[in-house]
C-alpha cells in the first residue's frame, strides 16, 4: 500500500459526511455519484473499516466514520484555502520577480523605467540581475530576462519588443589618424575591439546591398565583457568597435562617433523578453511583460533629441 495519504478519498468522505448523501456530495464537488462512491470505498478498504452504515433510506456514520469526519472536514477546508490562496496569488500581480538584464542596457534603459513599474504595481518587488553573461533562466530560477540577440533556445518563450541595429563605429580622431575603412576586408589592418559575450564567437558578420557577406574577427588592444567598457577607448580615437544602437545612438547623433562601412550592415538583432513558459504564467510576470511591451516598442534611443 502506498504511503501517500488518499486525500481524494478523504475529501469525498468529508463531503458525504457533511451532506449525508452521496448524490448531494457529488453535486457539490462537480463529479459523478459513482466517482464519490469509489472514492469512499477505496478509503474504507485502505482503513480496513466501514465509514457509513447504508440502508435504502438512510446514511449514517459508523463509530470509525464519526471519529474521522471532523478531521477529514478540516483537511478539506484547509485544502480549499490553499487552492484559493494560490489562485489569488497567480491572478494578482504580487510577489518577487527575478529579472536578468544585460549590464549596460539595464543601467541605461531598464533601471529608469522601474520607478513607474513599481508605482503601478506596489505589491511587486524586482530582483534585478545585471550581467552580460547569458543566464540559465530555468536552472537559476529566473522569472524573466531581457536578451539582445537572435534567440535559438526553443525551450524558452521569447517576445520581441523591438529590433536593435548594430554599428561599426570610430571617432573622427581615429579616422584622421588611420584612415576610414570602406570595405570589411580592410578592417584586418585596423585596431578593432572585441567583446567576450558575443553569441557563438567574437566575429563581425557584414552584408552589403549586393548580398556579399564578409566575416571579420576583431583584433585590437582591448577585449571586454561589457559593451559600455569599449566607449572610452573608442571615443579617445584609439580603435574601432561594434556597438548596439542603444549605446551608439547619442554619440552618432552629436558626431563624437562616425558610422563606418557605408552600404554594409550587420544582421538585425532584437530586444526580447524571455520567460520559461507562457502557460500559467504568474500575473506578476504578465504585468512585467505588458509594461515592457508598452515602453520598449518605441525605445527612447530612437526618439528625436
Amino acid at each position: 500500500m502506498t504511503k501517500v495519504p488518499d486525500f481524494e478519498g478523504l475529501a469525498m468522505f468529508a463531503k458525504v459526511a457533511e451532506e449525508r448523501s452521496y448524490a448531494a456530495a457529488a453535486r457539490a464537488m462537480g463529479v459523478s455519484v459513482a466517482t464519490v462512491s469509489r472514492g469512499v470505498s477505496r478509503l474504507e478498504d485502505r482503513l480496513g473499516a466501514r465509514l457509513f452504515n447504508r440502508t435504502s433510506r438512510r446514511l449514517a456514520l459508523t463509530d470509525v466514520g464519526a471519529a474521522l469526519a471532523a478531521r477529514a472536514s478540516q483537511l478539506y477546508a484547509e485544502a480549499e484555502a490553499v487552492e484559493d490562496a494560490a489562485r489569488e496569488l497567480s491572478s494578482r500581480p504580487r510577489g518577487t520577480i527575478r529579472l536578468a538584464v544585460p549590464m549596460s542596457f539595464g543601467v541605461r534603459w531598464v533601471a529608469p523605467l522601474l520607478p513607474a513599474f513599481l508605482r503601478a504595481y506596489p505589491e511587486i518587488t524586482v530582483d534585478l540581475h545585471l550581467s552580460d553573461a547569458t543566464v540559465d533562466l530555468i536552472g537559476e530560477g529566473f522569472d524573466a530576462a531581457l536578451r539582445i540577440a537572435v534567440l535559438t533556445d526553443s525551450s524558452l518563450v521569447a517576445r520581441q519588443l523591438c529590433p536593435i541595429a548594430r554599428h561599426i563605429v570610430a571617432a573622427p580622431a581615429y579616422i584622421a589618424r588611420y584612415g576610414r575603412p570602406r570595405h570589411p576586408g580592410e578592417l584586418a589592418a585596423h585596431h578593432c575591439l572585441g567583446y567576450a559575450y558575443r553569441a557563438r564567437q567574437d566575429v563581425w558578420r557584414l552584408i552589403n546591398t549586393d548580398g556579399e557577406e564578409v566575416a571579420v574577427t576583431p583584433t585590437g588592444p582591448l577585449r571586454v565583457t561589457n559593451g559600455e567598457a569599449l566607449l572610452p577607448t573608442v571615443l579617445d580615437g584609439l580603435a574601432i568597435a561594434e556597438l548596439p544602437e542603444f549605446l551608439a545612438a547619442e554619440y552618432l547623433a552629436d558626431g563624437r562617433l562616425v558610422d563606418l562601412l557605408d552600404g554594409w550592415s550587420m544582421p538585425l538583432g532584437g530586444l526580447y523578453l524571455v520567460t520559461p513558459t507562457t502557460r500559467a504564467r504568474p500575473a506578476k510576470v504578465e504585468a512585467l511583460a505588458d509594461f515592457f511591451i508598452k515602453h520598449m516598442a518605441r525605445p527612447a534611443w530612437r526618439q528625436p533629441r
